[in-house]
């Protein structure tokens, strides 16, 4: 076969999330498109995956991807007419204890959000769909009728002729030897010739972070992606299986025990048993085993000594699974990335490149993956905001010994609960704050934030910090009274919180003023005020918001949340024209937050600053002695200022401040802080399923200025044809728990919306959510219903303000000589 010289899209890996992705693209009308793999499709993971097909994800973007990709292959061979084994047998998961069951029950309201139907099971109703399974020790499951499994080379193959139909190509048994970049597009070198295209795909699999060396001189970044040894076998066949299968018709369901984890399914008249071992094995990690040039179509070697708890649990659970022998074992490679879950998305750093790797779900996932890879390419963004996959979730702290760590923790705890309070302890302490060691003195317990160390909250000699404390969903544990006593403390004195890690970007340069207004929805601030900016796309949806500090006619600071660093730098840097500095800072400063009643009083101590400016003024000054930038804002709703200084002097600033009796307080108590105020959290209440109308930004946009900024003529068109969902805040009658986020909201029987996030205020002593629901129901006093883990809670939607200090009187602080400004808006004064 002839290599082309030129096309469009170039797609490296022939598994079937790279083949999935030439389908899409050519469904989209790019048929213009080139797959390249080294040996024949399917040679890596996808040949010896078990092909499950599970709807259920803890992550709401995931389900919703895996929900698409299930959809398609249910009809799949009928629309390419190529035959796939494909078993929709229903599944169900066990719950051996309460909090699993309430697990399911979230992510059962999640699946019903997007039109999917999880049942609750008792014991007995399990037993019904699995007959041959013991059930006096559990607590219950969850039943999904579509789960199943498929054959994955069929439906890869499948895959791979409705591209070719609509004129992708395939070229097998051609590797891909490198690439460069000549005149804006790249060159994919091949041993039968070069390839030169506008868009290229990493969609190698476990060879990933070998082709993404490649990249690296164009910008790139090592992939943080490790393999994982993975088995499950097959035995004999089981005559009672068999017996139950020709007098139903139909295949067991799937069975899955995630606190034991493992899965269990029937294949043909045996069963199929699939261990996520505590105990596992990196591969290809060390320089006595290295990673082999080509791997298609191998193994490696039998290992089933390090299952045997997994094996003897499952017979227990199945004791059928016991009175036949193995028939085969699998032990292959599969890439895990450090939190599981695939990357999809743009190239970190890189022009015109993409990623579609690291699937430990491939099969699965493959379906949806294709559709939001193609739509990153052929459009710049994805129908469904897909965050949670977006290669830039992870920046600068990702080295080799993080990603074996953090894989073998998520491998051996793959189906593991993530509780709100509970912090995962491999690859930690990759990048700290200057006053880390001061923090943990004072009973800082850590959080990581895009790798840097934070205090989530301070406990006292006797508090339990174990992590079985942080078992629960629930809201109260050793942190509750802790986080209560600091948020009294920003409430009636002052506090300080240590804040490394914003993101914090220098635009600068001639005309840099009229650029960032035809960024933003909204205006920029005076020189020396700020205000924040929302970054709409086409669509009018939020792709960022920014603090806009300005210090000169043409002379910014932005800051950004600590995990859009390397999202929001790309997205400023792709548009960035020639003339115009962009420089990220992150690492050069700090930040400390000082906010109370009290707080004026404190840093008159420490600074000469004119503490007397009004809220959201700024001033270069120094406190100390030492240099300083004053920002009068807090995003706790106090009176307050935050400084950032260099790292080298924020020691001795928090030093001085700790010691003039400010009270530590850490992100736990910040979060309950911002949710009365109804401050809104990126990839939670600021998202790209939201425009601004509906994330209830009005405020800050200005649709009548003169600058067509991205989705302009999208929000005109919404405010012409009505807003038809609205950003609320609620007071909800919750009893030990909070809203989590994606928690459905009803109005009688009807589901209107959905929870953005969820926590108690200790000032206000009520439970808040924050959420979108059906326009007509935004209205004062509107009473709805949350379903938080399947039970109903009462939510009152509460005015479209604060529901602490509603008129900003304690922020803008009335001592302010200075401060005029009747409201935020107002205080957002334009040039």
């Amino acid at each position: 076969m002839s290599i082309p010289g030129t096309a469009r899209v170039v797609i490296i890996g022939g598994g079937v999330v790279g083949v999935s992705t030439l389908y899409h693209l050519a469904k989209m009308g790019w048929s213009d498109c080139v797959l390249l793999e080294k040996n024949e499709l399917t040679a890596g993971s996808t040949w010896h995956a078990a092909g499950n097909c599970p709807n259920f994800a803890t992550s709401y973007a995931v389900m919703n991807m895996q929900r698409y990709g299930l959809a398609l292959y249910r009809g799949l061979a009928e629309e390419v007419d190529y035959p796939i084994n494909y078993h929709v047998t229903g599944a169900i998961r066990l719950a051996h204890s309460h909090e699993r069951m309430m697990e399911f029950e979230h992510v059962a309201a999640m699946a019903e959000h997007m039109g999917l139907t999880m049942d609750m099971c008792t014991p007995d109703q399990l037993q019904q769909h699995f007959p041959f399974m013991e059930v006096h020790d559990l607590e219950g499951g969850l039943w999904d009728p579509l789960d199943g499994d498929i054959d994955p080379a069929q439906v890869t193959q499948a895959l791979a002729k409705g591209a070719r139909d609509l004129g992708g190509r395939i070229l097998r048994f051609t590797p891909a030897t490198g690439v460069r970049r000549e005149g804006g597009e790249w060159i994919v070198c091949t041993e039968a010739g070069e390839i030169r295209c506008e868009y290229v795909v990493n969609a190698a699999g476990y060879y990933a972070a070998r082709v993404g060396e490649w990249f690296e001189p164009y910008g790139g970044r090592g992939v943080p992606t490790i393999t994982m040894s993975h088995q499950y076998f097959m035995t004999e066949a089981v005559p009672e299986v068999e017996a139950w299968t020709k007098a139903q018709g139909r295949k067991l369901p799937m069975l899955r025990d995630p606190d034991t984890s493992y899965y269990l399914r029937q294949e043909t008249g045996g069963f199929n048993l699939g261990p996520y071992e505590r105990n596992c094995r990196t591969a290809w990690t060390t320089p006595d085993d290295p990673m082999p040039e080509d791997f298609s179509f191998q193994l490696y070697p039998d290992d089933l000594e390090r299952l045997e708890y997994y094996i003897e649990d499952a017979m227990a659970r199945v004791p059928l699974l016991g009175t036949q022998g193995v028939k085969r074992n699998i032990n292959g490679p599969i890439p895990y990335a450090p939190d599981g879950l695939p990357m999809i998305g743009p190239m970190p750093g890189v022009p015109n490149a993409f990623e579609a790797h690291s699937f430990t779900f491939g099969i699965a996932q493959g379906g949806g993956a294709g559709k939001v890879a193609a739509e990153w390419i052929v459009n710049g963004q994805t129908e469904w905001d897909m965050w949670a996959v977006d290669p830039r979730r992870y920046t600068d702290y990702t080295d080799k010994q993080y990603c074996i760590d953090k894989a073998k923790e998520v491998y051996g705890h793959e189906y593991a609960m993530h509780f709100p309070h509970h912090e995962w302890l491999a690859g930690r302490d990759r990048k700290l704050s200057p006053n880390h060691g001061k923090l943990l003195k004072l009973g800082g317990q850590m959080g990581a934030y895009n790798g840097w160390e934070r205090a989530n909250w301070f406990a006292k000699a006797g508090d339990d910090t174990s992590e079985e404390a942080t078992q629960t969903w629930a809201r109260s544990g050793p942190w509750e009274q802790r986080v209560r006593e600091e948020c009294e403390a920003v409430r009636d004195y002052v506090g300080v919180l240590d804040l490394p890690g914003f993101s914090r970007f220098k635009l600068s340069g001639y005309g840099a003023a009229n650029w960032l207004r035809e960024q933003i929805a909204g205006a920029l601030p005076k020189v020396d005020r700020m205000t924040l900016g929302y970054f709409p796309d086409e669509r009018g949806r939020v792709l960022t918001e920014m603090s806009i500090l300005r210090h000169g006619a043409d002379e910014f600071t932005l800051i950004t949340a600590a995990l859009a660093q390397w999202h929001d730098f790309e997205l400023l840097n792709a548009r960035l024209p020639e003339g115009l500095s962009l420089e990220d800072q992150t690492r050069d400063f700090t930040t400390l937050i000082v906010t109370g009643p009290q707080s004026r009083q404190l840093l008159s101590g420490i600074t000469e600053a004119d503490l007397t400016l009004s809220w959201l003024s700024l001033q270069q000054t120094a406190v100390l002695g030492k240099p300083a930038l004053l920002v009068r804002v807090s995003f706790a709703g106090e009176l307050g200022w935050e400084i950032h200084a260099s790292n080298e002097d924020m020691p001795e600033i928090y030093e001085a401040i700790l010691g003039s009796g400010a009270k530590p307080f850490g992100m736990y108590a910040l979060n309950a802080l911002r949710l009365e105020k109804g401050y809104r959290s990126w990839k939670g209440d600021l998202s790209a399923d939201y425009t601004l109308f509906e994330a209830g930004l009005d405020r800050f946009m200005q649709l009548n200025k003169p600058q067509n900024f991205p989705g302009k003529a999208a929000l005109l068109k919404e405010a012409a044809d009505g807003v038809k969902r609205r950003f609320v805040t609620m007071i909800v009658e919750a009893d030990d728990c909070d809203a989590p986020y994606m928690s459905t909201i009803w109005h009688g029987d009807q589901m209107v919306g959905e929870v953005t996030s969820g926590g108690w205020g200790y000032r206000i002593n009520a439970s808040i959510a924050l959420g979108v629901v059906r326009a007509d129901l935004a209205e004062l006093g509107t009473e709805l219903t949350i379903k938080i883990y399947g039970k109903p809670h009462k939510a009152v939607v509460q005015p479209d303000g604060p529901l602490w200090d509603p008129e900003n009187v304690r922020l803008r602080d009335q001592g302010d000589v200075k401060d005029a400004d009747p409201d935020q808006s107002a205080s957002l004064q334009t040039v």
